[in-house]
């Protein structure tokens, strides 16, 4: 039987030292879900947020199978603690599965230069404007697919207000490009930056994150960044983070 863990209870030990704000954010009890195999003594655990599931411990078929009401998405990244955990995700779903590379950036704390970053945010071409998400803008990211993961994970813009930190660059009153927090975690966000498309290779990211970074820098938040493909690592290296490693992350589509 697979059972709902409250945060702070017998379960962190599970991640060990597992540097992933996700997981934190779960465990911290901000946002996201936590499961196990037993109340009182769990072998195997489960992290869920957004489109995100980590699994610790020692790997358990009913938690890899089990899928909490609540979550009625087709799409989910599964990453696993190790190779016998990756193992079970695929025996699992089969043909569902995509195995992907996801790229750890440092988690290093005093390593930007400000002066840096407020020379990018300068360098804005005049037809553009960049504006602090408030809740007409968070409206208006909800309302296009591109720009919805900007804010997803907060249901309300009261729940963003309370939690969340976003820009966004406009154009004749249009988003075009964006960063702000996936998630929370006590101790900072995890920021998600996305472009339209037809304003990509503009620099306009490079922007958004260096304007985002400070926001964080001068709220003592800090900014952590989890790459999903090595252009993602480039942006992040320019904005002064350092790349950690590679690691394998699963893909589940189930239409």
């Amino acid at each position: 039987m697979i059972y709902e863990i409250p945060p702070g209870k017998n379960i962190s030990a599970l991640f060990g030292n597992w540097e992933e704000t996700l997981i934190w954010s779960c465990l911290q009890g901000i946002m996201g879900k936590l499961y196990a195999n037993d109340l009182k003594n769990p072998t195997a655990g489960m992290a869920i947020l957004g489109d995100f599931t980590f699994f610790a411990g020692k790997p358990d078929m009913e938690l890899v199978s089990y899928k909490p009401d609540w979550c009625h998405q087709n799409f989910m990244i599964m990453v696993p603690q190790n190779e016998e955990w990756q193992n079970a995700i695929i025996n699992h779903y089969g043909s569902k599965v995509k195995i992907v590379s996801r790229y750890a950036i440092k988690k290093e704390p005093d390593i930007f230069n400000k002066e840096k970053l407020k020379h990018a945010v300068s360098s804005l071409p005049k037809e553009y404007e960049l504006c602090m998400i408030d809740e007409p803008l968070y409206t208006l990211c909800k309302s296009e697919a591109w720009s919805t993961d900007l804010v997803s994970q907060f249901p309300t813009y009261e729940l963003y207000q309370k939690l969340g930190l976003g820009v966004v660059i406009c154009q004749n009153n249009t988003i075009v490009s964006g960063a702000s927090s996936y998630s929370r975690y006590r101790e900072g966000i995890e920021i998600e930056i996305d472009t339209k498309e037809a304003y990509r290779r503009k620099g306009l990211a490079y922007i958004c994150g260096a304007k985002l970074i400070l926001e964080c820098l001068r709220r003592n938040l800090y900014p952590s960044w989890d790459a999903q493909n090595k252009h993602s690592v480039s942006l992040a290296k320019k904005l002064g983070y350092h790349y950690s490693h590679a690691y394998t992350a699963i893909e589940i589509r189930e239409y």
